[in-house]
């Protein structure tokens, strides 16, 4: 069973996309609420991947999800990071993909559009 690491500013989010991830089979080990904290935590437990929001406050100069995927990237280039997107912010996620995100995910996330996405991480 894959370990996953949640990272959204959105409670609710967060608990939709746990609730998803765990239908799905996979261990939610962790959550996030910034960009800052996604990097610490990524560090300490090492999930098998990631589902990052793109838009999240700034704190301790970590911007956003695009920063948190680049910093993660730097410490474990073999990370794996869906990047959870809103309509209309295609410029950053290709700038998340280019500093490494594996893919993405529109909100509102649908679960057999979720799994299929994991399906092409080759956990």
């Amino acid at each position: 069973m894959a370990n996953v690491l949640i990272v959204d500013d959105a409670k609710i989010m967060r608990l939709n996309l746990k609730i998803i991830l765990e239908k799905l089979g996979y261990q939610v080990i962790s959550e996030a609420q910034n960009g800052f904290e996604a990097i610490e935590k990524y560090k300490v437990i090492k999930p098998d991947f990631v589902t990052m929001d793109v838009t999240m406050p700034s704190i301790n100069g970590i911007n956003d999800g695009i920063d948190a995927v680049g910093e993660i990237i730097k410490y474990d280039k073999d990370a794996k990071i869906i990047m959870v997107t809103s309509h209309g912010e295609q410029d950053k996620v290709i700038k998340a993909i280019q500093n490494g995100a594996s893919n993405y995910i529109l909100k509102p996330i649908k679960q057999d559009k979720l799994e299929e996405i994991i399906n092409k991480l080759n956990l």
